[in-house]
């Protein structure tokens, strides 16, 4: 199986633990840069593990190789495998080695592996971190142990990719790296917020709040649910939505049925396919809650602010960049539930109304991170491969969603 690359393109292999068709903030930002690195006529291929074991171990999708390895635990996220190591040894299908290793996500075992197969390899490598912590107290009480092992690693990287501006002080001191290597990369926006004035526009729907994100207790979803009762008790049309994917789904809408909010509270996901469903629903929205442990650069998040919803989120890691630069209010993580529903009432009857934002769109993202390859090997810019070119429209359909709630 071939891409429509030409032999001088800059070969890139694109190294994370998880991607499309499974879906998260990572998998998305993946496979948004992976499919315009291919467009702007980069040789691309994508490594990542299978946690569900129904994939092809090779396809093209959207223009893009993909190799597929199986992971350890298939539950959970540490996802060990040597396979990445293997296949970073191995090189680019057509014999050559790799140009370059781009390894995403620091927080599982697969990128101290594919580093190490970068390193071993003689590849140039940079790192994009994801992430500023652990819902786990394990993995966090960990951090020292990571730290030893990690840091021979990440010193050999030639870039460290930000997505948000906290991370150069916490990777930077918590790994003691170089900082003149960092380099601030937001992640970009795939959803068109609609100009004042322009098309029919969505009413908002009073009392109707959402908390957007993967289904997992670390993102905060619980934090609101518990909150609601007393919401209700002072507004009683209030509806809370929580939106997103995730392996705790069965949990959230059992805490639901618990706390007999049947009626208030509704749990689902929205697909990437069904965009405009999220628009719509952003735009009806009231309130747009955030109150997860920690975050890199929240996407729905900054997609409700663009399109001026009020917002509530913890104070906490990327979400106290937001909260500092004035566009949303933060409470405490731990704030108990009658604190966060008074938090709540607050937004929904004096809303903090964010200044204008204006998003970094995936285009930018991929210029940017284009930019940063070619400057860091000395290589000239590719010429851009015409979309009818990269891939057949009947792979295009190819596994979308196959396993999108795994």
């Amino acid at each position: 199986m071939q891409n429509k690359a030409k032999p001088s393109a800059l070969r890139v292999l694109i190294a994370t633990p998880r991607a499309f068709p499974f879906m998260g903030g990572v998998e998305n930002h993946v496979h948004q840069v992976a499919t315009r690195m291919v467009k702007a006529g980069l040789d691309v291929t994508v490594v990542s593990g299978d946690t569900s074991g129904e994939l092809p171990k090779s396809a093209l999708l959207d223009g893009i190789r993909m190799l597929r390895v199986p992971v350890w635990p298939r539950q959970g996220d540490f996802y060990f495998s040597p396979d990445f190591y293997r296949v970073i040894q191995r090189g680019h299908p057509d014999g050559q080695p790799w140009d370059l290793v781009h390894v995403q996500n620091y927080l599982t075992l697969c990128a101290p592996v594919a580093m190490l197969g970068a390193m071993r390899a003689k590849v140039p490598y940079v790192v994009t971190f994801h992430g500023g912590g652990h819902p786990s107290r394990l993995r966090n009480a960990m951090r020292n142990v990571q730290r030893v092992l990690m840091k021979p690693l990440m010193v050999g990287a030639k870039r460290y990719v930000a997505t948000a501006k906290f991370e150069f002080a916490q990777f930077g001191d918590w790994l003691g790296l170089d900082k003149s290597r960092f380099v601030y990369i937001p992640n970009g926006s795939d959803i068109a917020v609609p100009a004042e004035g322009e098309g029919q526009k969505v009413p908002v729907t009073p009392g109707l709040i959402l908390s957007i994100g993967r289904l997992e207790s670390h993102k905060g979803h619980q934090r609101v649910i518990a909150a609601m009762p007393d919401v209700l008790r002072e507004c009683p049309q209030a509806q809370l939505r929580i939106v997103g994917f995730g392996p705790q789904e069965q949990e959230f809408k059992t805490l639901v049925q618990q706390m007999n909010l049947d009626n208030h509270v509704k749990v689902f996901g929205i697909p990437s396919s069904q965009r405009h469903e999220m628009v719509e629903l952003l735009q009806r929205a009231s309130l747009v809650t955030l109150l997860s442990e920690y975050e890199t650069h929240p996407m729905a998040l900054l997609e409700a602010l663009a399109m001026g919803k009020s917002a509530l989120i913890a104070d906490t890691s990327g979400l106290s960049e937001i909260a500092r630069d004035g566009f949303a209010r933060a409470i405490p993580l731990h704030h108990p539930p009658a604190q966060t529903a008074a938090a709540i009432l607050e937004q929904l009857r004096n809303p903090i109304h964010p200044k204008p934002v204006k998003l970094p769109t995936w285009d930018d993202c991929t210029d940017q991170l284009i930019d940063m390859y070619h400057h860091m090997l000395a290589r000239p810019k590719p010429v851009k491969v015409p979309e009818s070119e990269i891939v057949p429209e009947a792979l295009k359909k190819d596994e979308r969603m196959l396993v999108a709630s795994n």
